[in-house]
């Protein structure tokens, strides 16, 4: 009897171990906020897309448009509007039905000025999105969002919108429990207080230790979810993450230390991922400060640094030297034009341009300072960039390093010189890179402000044809690239350690991975 109760709790353990299934998942930096209509950061990102679901997902290995709270859809001729009908088993994770209401109140939310939403700029496709925005319209009732019942969203646009679908999936869009947040107020999103409507819901937050999420049992799709648990870890340090990796602590990391990159590639058998990736590396300018006040230091800026060089002995991940700010391919195979140097063969000009602004030699130019948050990779970068400039162009520059939050604030507040700054596509086309630079995007931390470029990205945006549509983008980064407000260096790739046990996770240019298809084990 005693062997058979052994056996039995062996057995019961060993069951229970088998379905535990929990994802250690090295997330780069500690989170500003889980407020989906206040982030904007990739560590934010990574939790808040399995905390919330929008109205349309993304495949994890095309990035087709799927199914999310929204069950089917259907869009008019004229392609401005789009009707939801939202699924009977749709839930928030009190138990409360998920609504076409709670969409109404989120983006109308992320909106409201007062929110002061950086990703405001995600529902000016929405007829009088940006003039609710910017205070022209007064009456959030205007905004082109109605809920004819519960389960029914129609949403007009103020122009055809050929990425609307795919844009539908950022958490800026997601819907939000409204009665959580004015009970809580800032507090609504700590553990204790959250209501999601994601696949798994927040389990525990402990500051510059660790964020854990757990399988939501409400979720319509629970049946589809493996992991019972991911845990995220806020390690800045790319040599500590991967001796967390080595040591088994952790199932995937941010990112791989630079000089190490060479060695994983090598191994037989390797834990190493590189793939193509849809984002630019590049530092702001700040044009309403001098020296970087005048066009021509900004250009001479960019032309006298070394892409290839940064790329080859630097990076070491096999990014592309950045020709534009927009990736080659991005939406329906964007060319870009090609301008900017990936060597020094235009030094002679960006000498002359310097002289030009006044400085020759850099004689009395003041010294820049490059910020940059705390990670081992930007710091290499900005060391070599101020080398480059002090031996090429005679410039003085100086290192500002600041933690993430206080990073996220300052580039905010344009606090800064040139700032360092990684924009990853929100959705594959040209305008997600591009809309940016806007005059008046909240986004926009350059202070550029172009009447002409504004015109373009309009034309584009009523533009049916792609070819023309994709013209009007090419015309427009043109525009840019002789203005220079920042400076390409290189198109991201992603480089990172994955264990072999983690299923379900695709690469892809977003690097967009739900945890919802995710599991450990074999691939069986």
């Amino acid at each position: 009897m005693k062997l058979f109760l052994i056996l039995s709790l062996v057995w019961s353990g060993l069951t229970l171990a088998a379905l535990e299934q929990t994802l250690r998942w090295g997330n780069g930096a500690e989170v500003k906020d889980l407020d989906p209509s206040i982030v904007t950061g990739v560590p934010e990102h990574h939790i808040l897309t399995n905390l919330f679901e929008g109205l349309v997902g993304k495949h994890p290995e095309t990035l087709g448009p799927v199914p999310g709270v929204a069950e089917s859809w259907t869009i008019s001729k004229d392609l401005k509007t789009y009707t939801f009908q939202l699924r009977k088993d749709a839930k928030w994770s009190n138990g409360d039905p998920v609504t076409a209401n709670d969409f109404i109140y989120s983006w109308q939310r992320l909106l409201d000025p007062k929110t002061a939403a950086e990703y405001s700029y995600q529902a000016y496709y929405i007829k009088n999105g940006k003039d609710i925005n910017t205070g022209k319209i007064k009456d959030f009732n205007q905004l082109g969002v109605k809920a004819p019942t519960d389960r029914t969203l129609v949403v007009t646009l103020e122009n055809p919108t050929p990425f609307f679908l795919k844009l539908l999936d950022h958490y800026s869009l997601a819907p939000l429990h409204a009665k959580t947040i004015q009970k809580h107020g800032i507090r609504w999103t700590r553990p204790e207080n959250m209501v999601n409507n994601g696949a798994f819901t927040l389990d525990k937050w402990e500051t510059n230790r660790l964020i854990s999420v757990k399988a939501n049992p409400l979720y319509w799709d629970a049946k589809s979810v493996k992991l019972t648990s991911a845990t995220f870890y806020p390690v800045e340090k790319m040599d500590t993450e991967e001796k967390m990796f080595r040591s088994g602590d952790l199932d995937i990391t941010n990112e791989i230390p630079l000089e190490k990159i060479p060695l994983w590639k090598k191994k037989k058998g390797s834990d190493y991922v590189g793939s193509p990736y849809l984002g630019t590396y590049f530092y702001w300018f700040n044009t309403k400060v001098k020296p970087l006040d005048k066009k021509e230091v900004r250009q001479a800026l960019s032309l006298a640094i070394d892409r290839d060089s940064i790329v080859k002995y630097v990076t070491k991940g096999d990014q592309p030297p950045a020709r534009s700010f927009t990736p080659p391919g991005a939406g329906d195979n964007y060319q870009p034009p090609a301008v900017l140097p990936t060597d020094l063969s235009r030094l002679a000009e960006a000498k002359e341009l310097l002289a030009k602004a006044g400085y020759p030699n850099g004689k009395g130019m003041p010294t820049i300072d490059i910020l940059f948050n705390t990670h081992d990779g930007h710091k290499k970068i900005a060391e070599v960039i101020q080398e480059m400039w002090k031996k090429n162009l005679g410039v003085n520059a100086t290192l500002v390093n600041q933690e993430w939050k206080v990073y996220l604030d300052s580039v905010r507040l344009m606090k800064f010189t040139a700032a360092r700054q990684g924009w990853i596509g929100d959705y594959n086309d040209p305008n997600t890179f591009l809309d940016m630079f806007i005059s008046d995007s909240p986004m926009n931390r350059s202070g550029w402000k172009n009447a002409e470029y504004d015109a373009l990205m309009v034309k584009a945006a009523k533009e049916l044809d792609s070819k023309k549509r994709l013209a009007h983008f090419f015309n427009a980064e043109k525009i840019w690239l002789d203005e220079m407000p920042s400076m390409p260096i290189y198109v991201y790739t992603r480089n990172y350690l994955k264990n072999k046990k983690v299923q379900g996770w695709y690469s892809n240019i977003e690097d967009l991975h739900p945890l919802k298809y995710v599991w450990i084990g074999d691939s069986k």
